[in-house]
């Protein structure tokens, strides 16, 4: 019940109020799919509340939780980007291409998406010392 008042706060435009429904929601124990979508809009709700540190920390956790999910990915990199880290957000996703999308004219390129994912994650490494 707190994530779905949660995401009819959220709907209305009323994220600051949302995002105390979404983190009782989290502590309160949800399961499953559901879960993993509260994880991803409260992730979304901090990010574009301008608490990027948190969001990020909302998103490392629910990747935790769910390393393979795609659209937590999408939405991680979202907040990488907002935290200025372009070199990482893009290598993401790059990584989330490689990983999850499956058809013929990018099959034989992954192993180059995969270096220059590697790659651009490591330029935010050294940029961000």
């Amino acid at each position: 019940m707190l994530y779905e008042v949660g995401g009819a706060f959220d709907t209305a435009g009323e994220e600051v109020m949302a995002k105390g429904y979404y983190r009782r929601a989290l502590e309160n124990g949800l399961h499953g799919d559901i879960r993993r979508r509260c994880f991803l809009q409260y992730g979304s709700t901090l990010r574009n509340l301008g608490d990027l540190d948190r969001s990020a920390e909302v998103f490392r956790t629910a990747r935790e939780e769910f390393p393979d999910d795609v659209a937590l990915g999408a939405f991680e990199a979202l907040t990488l980007h907002a935290q200025g880290h372009a070199n990482r957000a893009l290598g993401s996703l790059l990584l989330l291409l490689a990983d999850h999308v499956h058809v013929d004219e990018l099959e034989r390129y992954k192993p180059a998406m995969r270096g220059n994912a590697d790659y651009l994650v490591s330029l935010d490494a050294h940029e961000h010392r």
